[in-house]
């Protein structure tokens, strides 16, 4: 039987139509639409029962293919998204493609090379924990290339995800947002707790000190590729409980489209009693 979700968490509102968009300022990072922690809590249980049948159905049928990408800055919560909305999934049939600094052989290729080969497979959920977008983001920012290169990547970025699209591939883009006043307390609380020290890197405060530029380069990504089969969604996130509700809902919502329809009985197996 399937899930009953108790309502339908709004999120419509989030994706960005770039003829439409006012930019990441007109979205409130603290956003909590109308819900409180309380209230959030059987939402949230719903949906991770219903992804998990969604997902189920998916792999079974064999036939889909959902590309699932999270961008956001130092400290948005992109681990903590991908434990929360994925935890009651298959991971045989979820996987999950980390993007860090490129390798020297990863360098030796161009951009998207690394990124191509880790796109879907039929019956298969693929999360970006950063992605192919970083090319347009930190090389942008840290002038790693010049302007006249990394202008040209939003072209190239659209045609490629569009190749997938094409090929059969859904993809949704979420972009974490927060407050750079979330991402102080956030990083506060990596130095305050030695268990978390391993997430802190000195190199998190050089790249704070950029916020405005990497917020400038943030919204240059959104507009320039949302685009109708590869949305992008700019997701409130300073509440975690907030954050992983809507990025349920437009998992959910994704799925229903793409894996909803259940598997008809097999006649050979009818009346098969095993002795």
């Amino acid at each position: 039987m399937a899930a009953q979700n108790p309502e339908h968490v709004p999120v419509e509102h989030y994706r960005v139509d770039p003829a439409l968009f006012g930019g990441i300022a007109t979205i409130d990072p603290n956003a909590n639409g109308g819900y409180d922690k309380a209230s959030a809590k059987p939402i949230m249980k719903a949906l991770n029962a219903r992804v998990e049948e969604l997902q189920e159905n998916l792999y079974a049928h064999g036939k889909e293919r959902l590309l699932f990408v999270l961008q956001a800055t130092d400290t948005g919560g992109k681990d903590g998204t991908i434990r929360a909305v994925f935890d009651r999934t298959n991971p045989q049939g979820v996987h999950v493609a980390s993007f860090k600094k490129p390798t020297s052989e990863e360098l030796a290729h161009d951009y998207l090379w690394r990124v191509h080969k880790h796109a879907p497979a039929k019956g298969h959920i693929t999360v970006f924990n950063r992605s192919h977008y970083e090319d347009v983001l930190v090389v942008r920012v840290r002038e790693l290339v010049e302007e006249a290169v990394w202008a040209k990547r939003y072209e190239h970025i659209r045609n490629f995800e569009q190749l997938l699209a094409d090929e059969g591939t859904t993809i949704v883009k979420i972009f974490l947002h927060i407050s750079k006043d979330e991402q102080r307390e956030r990083l506060q609380a990596r130095i305050d707790d030695p268990a978390k020290h391993w997430k802190f890197e000195m190199g998190d405060l050089e790249e704070r000190t950029l916020w405005d530029d990497y917020q400038g380069a943030f919204g240059d990504m959104l507009t320039e590729t949302s685009t109708p089969d590869a949305p992008w969604y700019v997701v409130p996130a300073n509440r975690k409980w907030y954050r992983n509700i809507v990025i349920s809902q437009i998992l959910v919502d994704t799925l229903e489209r793409i894996a909803a329809d259940e598997f008809p009985p097999d006649p050979a197996l009818a009346g098969l009693t095993i002795s």
